[in-house]
């Protein structure tokens, strides 16, 4: 008995001696093939955790910003919170009967996303503040989880929380690991996207970013709330990503990744500070997991970042050859 425990205790001592090594031997990022992306990735995070590097940064400065639709999860055919909007606008149907003839109602209640597209921004804003406002920011934020917890995506029948790239989510947890605060940084919907970013991101909701309609304070029944108007407050989008970023944050990132020209100004102002910095860009070329498309996408176009990535240095991934895994298992 006396020697089973010594070899038990032995073989603990071993472990734990060699549990640093093993850490450090383990991949961090399994769902990326070897190569020059990967590559690139681990170096710059090496570099700035170095204290021994020229290129060291105080883990204070270590701030990442990711964009969400495209870029953590799909957004095909449209983006999801068009698609949450368009359900909305079904759901609240009954009650004006007038949207049957008013587009961009009628299309939206026939489930035609063309006639919706064909309405541009003015009609999509419409959209948004008939199926976003009119009601506190809790009612607001149950109505977002319970379509969230029950919708499916219409061409892969998986929750849009199972729509989530596997890959994204271990660099977010390799750079949390690394001392890096990770935020995300999108067009989509703060209070929408605050429902759902820490259990699937890990990322709490006062490090999102995102636009926003006016809220106005108010006392119903005697009990205080936060009420939901029909106007748009702030655009978090191209230009408007350093806008927020600089409002919510307060610091100038590091590393920034994107997936299209909505992201571009984000990966500029990034890049362009002193110091060590990392340029993402996500370039979907993956017809077959996921979808292939780029310059004439009316969902994510990518094109002016795509040709200057080469010479702001900002690394390119490769959907197809940069990821063994594209979408999170599900159960």
């Amino acid at each position: 008995m006396k020697s089973l425990l010594s070899a038990t205790a032995l073989a603990v001592m071993v472990l734990v001696a060699a549990g640093p090594s093993l850490a450090e031997t383990a991949d961090p990022l399994p769902s990326w093939n070897d190569g020059k992306t990967k590559k690139a990735i681990e170096s710059f995070v090496s570099k700035v955790t170095d204290k021994d590097s020229p290129d060291y940064v105080p883990p204070a400065d270590r701030i990442a910003v990711f964009d969400n639709d495209g870029n953590l999860w799909a957004e095909k055919p449209v983006y999801f919170q068009l698609l949450f909007a368009i359900d909305r606008v079904k759901a609240l149907a009954p009650e004006h009967p007038e949207w049957n003839d008013q587009e961009p109602f009628k299309s939206a209640i026939a489930g035609d996303l063309e006639g919706v597209a064909k309405s541009g921004t003015a009609g999509l804003a419409k959209i948004v503040a008939a199926s976003h406002a009119g009601m506190s920011t809790s009612e607001f934020a149950a109505i977002s989880k319970e379509w969230l917890d029950t919708a499916k995506h219409p061409q892969t029948g998986r929750k849009y929380t199972e729509m989530v790239y596997r890959p994204m989510l271990e660099l977010l947890d390799y750079l949390r690991d690394n001392d890096f605060k990770t935020y995300i940084v999108s067009g989509g919907g703060i209070e929408m996207l605050r429902t759902f970013s820490e259990p699937v991101y890990g990322i709490p909701p006062s490090q999102v970013v995102g636009s926003s309609i006016k809220t106005e304070y108010e006392v119903v029944d005697g009990k205080p709330q936060l009420t939901r108007l029909p106007e748009i407050n702030f655009i978090d989008d191209k230009a408007g990503k350093p806008i927020g970023i600089n409002q919510h944050i307060g610091k100038r990132p590091i590393f920034a990744s994107g997936n299209s020209d909505g992201d571009f100004e984000m990966l500029e102002w990034t890049t362009a500070g002193d110091g060590p910095r990392f340029g993402l860009l996500l370039h979907h070329t993956d017809a077959d997991r996921e979808y292939a498309y780029d310059r004439d996408s009316h969902v994510g176009r990518l094109d002016k970042a795509l040709d200057q990535a080469t010479d702001r240095g900002w690394t390119v991934i490769d959907m197809r050859s940069d990821w063994k895994e594209v979408f999170v298992d599900v159960e």
